[in-house]
């Protein structure tokens, strides 16, 4: 292989990857504008309940003991794999 064959592979990888990153700040970008804020359409009533307010806190709290269970996990098998290669 050539040297200017495989520098033009190398600039056409990196110029994809470049527009492709570009094409996702735009999506997101585009999405922000596009949305439309929840906030003018409820209305409040000066009251809060209380069960919306411990229906929320539990779902808070589940997603985090999700989280927290996947780092556990996570961290179980960087353990494991430590363990079998030292093992060798």
């Amino acid at each position: 292989m050539s040297f200017k064959y495989i520098v033009s592979i190398k600039f056409w990888c990196l110029m994809c990857s470049l527009m492709s990153a570009e094409k996702i700040v735009y999506d997101e970008q585009n999405q922000n504008v596009l949305k439309t804020p929840l906030v003018s359409k409820i209305k409040f009533s000066g009251r809060v309940d209380i069960n919306d307010l411990l229906a929320r806190a539990r779902k808070v709290k589940e997603k985090e003991n999700k989280i927290n269970l996947v780092f556990l996990g996570l961290t179980f098998v960087l353990v494991l794999i430590v363990g079998i290669l030292l093992s060798f």
